[in-house]
């Protein structure tokens, strides 16, 4: 007997919840190793790349102005609203992005996520 299409789709969100439990899970068992890890070879976050790491889209010595770039077709840049320790950030205008919409998979309120 074929299933009907609202039959299938009550599966996959089923399977999708199952799916983001079962992440959240190895999440927190990855991470709990990574920290033994730090803890254990007494890392610093600088070792780990975390603090003085170049930030995606950024260049070296680039500063943000007051005035108006022909670039950017008079538009400021906005102001940062959410990041992360990876160095993403977004302005929480326009579509999420997808480090957003990952982190938020994992279990993460925008809250955490706040700048």
């Amino acid at each position: 007997m074929a299933k009907s299409l609202a039959q299938l789709k009550k599966q996959i969100a089923a399977l999708e919840r199952q799916a983001d439990t079962i992440k959240q899970k190895e999440t927190k068992d990855v991470v709990a190793r990574i920290k033994e890890a730090i803890v254990f070879y007494d890392l610093t976050a600088e070792q780990l790349g975390l603090v003085g790491a170049k930030r995606p889209g950024r260049k070296p010595g680039a500063a943000k102005s007051g005035r108006k770039s022909a670039a950017t077709g008079g538009k400021r840049a906005s102001k940062v609203k959410y990041c992360d320790d990876a160095g993403n950030s977004w302005s929480g205008h326009g579509r999420r992005p997808k480090w957003f919409l990952d982190a938020l998979a994992s279990g993460k309120t925008a809250q955490d996520m706040t700048a």
